[in-house]
């Protein structure tokens, strides 16, 4: 007897809603935007950074995709002022995983 049998006996005049598993696992509810976004690249105190910026939607959207660009690649970071700083050089990285999410993306510099 597996756990629906015991649920079903527990609660006999209950009706189970309908299972829905089309949604994406990979999508989080995040606002896409029609303007590219802005992925430059700097050095501060000799060191690489890839900043990403000009995301128009909410800072909570902005700081969920920090976090999975860090997770993805396995480096640090931080969120500040509507931009997104990625320690390292990882544009290409960066690009092509903001444009399997769906956005438009904008190479700026080098």
């Amino acid at each position: 007897m597996d756990l629906q049998d015991q649920l079903k006996n527990l609660f006999p005049d209950h009706e189970p809603e309908p299972s829905d598993n089309t949604e994406d696992p990979n999508d989080l509810g995040i606002w896409m935007q029609e303007d590219p976004l802005i992925c430059k690249y700097e050095k501060r105190k000799g060191k690489p950074i890839t900043i990403i910026e000009g995301y128009t939607g909410a800072d909570s959207d902005f700081k969920i995709l920090s976090k999975e660009l860090k997770k993805m690649l396995g480096v640090g970071g931080s969120f500040k002022k509507e931009k997104i700083i990625i320690q390292g050089d990882y544009r290409d990285k960066i690009m092509s995983f903001l444009k399997d999410k769906g956005f438009k993306v904008k190479r700026v510099g080098g």
